[in-house]
């Protein structure tokens, strides 16, 4: 046996062994499980402050298990590479608040209704068959490059921005008060406690250098959570929910009836996942020495194997699936091959074991508040990246990350800075150091914005 997956993921030859691999998945796993229970969470609308989607938590636990499963299992079975892949933490808030809501109106229903969200769905198929388009092509690489490092670092700060708000908001942190922010006024409440266990649990992980600082958080808050009485008890291990209830639901014919006003939805899910995917498998490479001459060593089944999950993904009622950078776990831990991608597939769908527990965390919106907050503060690091020297980067980079969590539209903050992007290039006298694309998708995006429904 191990000399039979040697063979096929040529594990010894990569300067690695099946333990390491093995320990390299658990790790990959420990960093990133916590989608398991927070994506139920978001894409129902069950966090605090949300609108109910409509879309059945319970199904929902079932289906990220088995979306995150396959798009894992397929990157390291295709493509040979030790990355894990799930619903992606950024594409599924702007799935929830702006697709959800655009396909809503655009179909003349209340938010909730069952058409809103399966036409949703039908965006995320689309943006999925087309990004497979593209990974097979060689226009792969003329769009990464249109759009520049700063205003991809600046998407990554504002929905960061975005994600904490909401993580502060769930923990009863800060609430609206006469239509406007403020201060928690009880930090005796018990959402306030359990928040505050699971930040402090997280962040000693975190700066300790220790694995799996979101999961632990999560635990601490929902162990907290059913001290306080705030989470019933249902059990440990159990039988999982139907996921029939949000399986083959997209509703494509949807999204080309309402091509003109959904299409800008799409191609910024193009784009997202096109950026998520490059730069976590830049970085993957780079670190397990898969990147030669200056190219990505089978680059196309990388980026295949994605866009195939994310297929897969919106087929199992869900947003964008993507690769997540929390792989760095198990590269750190010398994880090198497809085997490590496998040993985390194999870990969700043994999750699914567990979905009495699972479901009782997810269910009570502040042991995930926390956790979203350490995301936010993660993903806020990409401002480093920006470059605040040149004007024409660091004005649209601004626009971007100001306004996603101020203008509560992830689509409007970044169809603004996107749009104006081009025309402070060209109005600066640097219009030529950008490619025609560029122009083109910032055209699209503020005709969006001029005529946006959300």
């Amino acid at each position: 046996m191990v000399r039979y997956l040697d063979r096929f993921f040529q594990f010894t030859a990569a300067g690695s062994s099946l333990r390491t691999e093995v320990v390299a998945g658990l790790s990959t796993f420990a960093a990133m499980a916590y989608i398991i229970c927070m994506q139920p969470a978001l894409l129902s609308g069950s966090l605090p402050g949300m609108t109910a989607t409509g879309m059945p938590m319970d199904a929902l636990l079932t289906t990220t298990c088995l979306v995150s499963a396959f798009g894992t299992l397929l990157m390291g079975l295709l493509a040979n590479y030790p990355v894990g892949l799930a619903p992606g933490m950024g594409s599924n808030f702007f799935f929830v608040f702006s697709i959800i809501p655009a396909c809503a109106v655009a179909l003349g229903v209340a938010v909730g209704h069952p058409a809103g969200w399966q036409a949703a769905l039908g965006v995320i198929l689309v943006s999925g068959v087309i990004f497979l388009v593209i990974s097979l092509t060689r226009f792969r690489s003329a769009l990464i490059y249109t759009v520049s490092d700063s205003q991809k670092s600046a998407i990554a700060a504002g929905l960061g921005l975005f994600i904490g708000m909401l993580g502060l908001r769930s923990g009863h942190i800060i609430q609206i008060k006469g239509d406007q922010l403020a201060l928690g006024e009880s930090f005796s409440d018990p959402a306030v406690i359990v928040f505050a266990v699971g930040l402090l649990i997280s962040a000693m992980f975190q700066v300790r250098g220790w694995k799996g600082a979101l999961l632990a958080g999560i635990g601490g808050s929902a162990l907290t959570a059913i001290l306080l009485g705030q989470i019933e008890y249902k059990g440990i291990i159990g039988i999982p929910a139907n996921p029939l209830p949000v399986m083959f639901r997209a509703d494509v014919g949807s999204v080309l009836e309402y091509a003109v006003k959904l299409l800008p939805l799409v191609l910024i899910c193009v784009f997202m996942d096109l950026f998520d995917t490059m730069g976590t498998i830049i970085g993957v490479s780079a670190r397990t020495g898969l990147i030669k001459n200056g190219r990505i060593e089978r680059g196309g089944r990388v980026f295949a194997a994605d866009s195939i999950a994310t297929v897969a993904g919106s087929l199992g009622g869900h947003s964008t699936v993507t690769s997540y950078v929390e792989s760095a776990a198990g590269i750190e831990a010398g994880g090198r091959t497809g085997l490590t991608a496998v040993v985390v597939g194999i870990c969700f769908i043994l999750s699914l074991l567990f979905y009495p527990l699972i479901l009782g965390v997810a269910s009570y919106g502040p042991t995930t508040s926390a956790a979203l907050v350490m995301v936010g503060a993660l993903m806020l690091r990409s401002c480093l990246d920006i470059d605040w020297s040149d004007a024409s980067e660091a004005i649209p980079a601004f626009l971007i990350i100001a306004s996603i969590p101020l203008s509560n539209s992830i689509a409007g903050g970044i169809a603004l800075g996107l749009g104006v992007y081009p025309f402070i290039k060209l109005l600066g006298g640097k219009g030529r150091s950008i490619g025609i694309f560029s122009y083109v998708l910032g055209i699209l995006l503020l005709l969006y914005l001029l005529f946006r429904i959300v």
